[in-house]
């Protein structure tokens, strides 16, 4: 018998698929964790907590104000990448710590996106630049952040919860 000509094709679609679904699996188990790492409730006073956001913040080098008497940070602006004639992109995050009770509390971290326009082509008529769009500025929960924090707060909290991910979605 003939071997087909198809059946390398036909093979490597075969492989595609499965590597495409494994993906999606992982990117489905990531989404998965961080979705329950923004819900996550720490069962220790944020006193004990705190101290780690800090040292979070401060070994991604961001410049922080804190306020006095409360559990909130916020960062200045810094400059995501090489200024551009196109725009140019900054962030800066503002971190909350909630205490519902003294032996439990959570973590709310937001970045916020700012892109200042760039300049656009020079005016024939006048000379002078005209600038491309307006500023601006959106603000999201940062879930990437949050997991970081969980992490590092509560490792064995973190393994559970991949190990949760890893039954949910296969």
């Amino acid at each position: 018998m003939k071997p087909s000509n198809r059946s390398p094709w036909c093979l490597s679609l075969v492989l595609l698929a499965v590597v495409s679904l494994a993906g999606c699996a992982s990117a489905r188990r990531d989404a998965y964790i961080q979705d329950k790492a923004m819900q996550h409730v720490y069962r220790m006073p944020i006193a004990e907590v705190w101290p780690q956001v800090r040292s979070m913040l401060q070994q991604k080098e961001l410049e922080m104000r804190e306020a006095p008497g409360s559990y909130e940070i916020s960062t200045d602006w810094q400059m995501v990448g090489a200024p551009s004639s196109l725009g140019t992109a900054f962030v800066r995050y503002l971190v909350r710590g909630k205490q519902p009770s003294p032996a439990m509390c959570s973590v709310e971290i937001f970045k916020q996106n700012r892109t200042e326009s760039g300049q656009g082509p020079v005016d024939s008529r006048t000379g002078e630049r005209r600038q491309i769009g307006n500023d601006v500025t959106n603000m999201v929960r940062d879930m990437e952040m949050e997991w970081e924090l969980l992490q590092r707060v509560d490792p064995e909290g973190a393994k559970a919860l991949r190990e949760e991910a890893a039954k949910a979605i296969k």
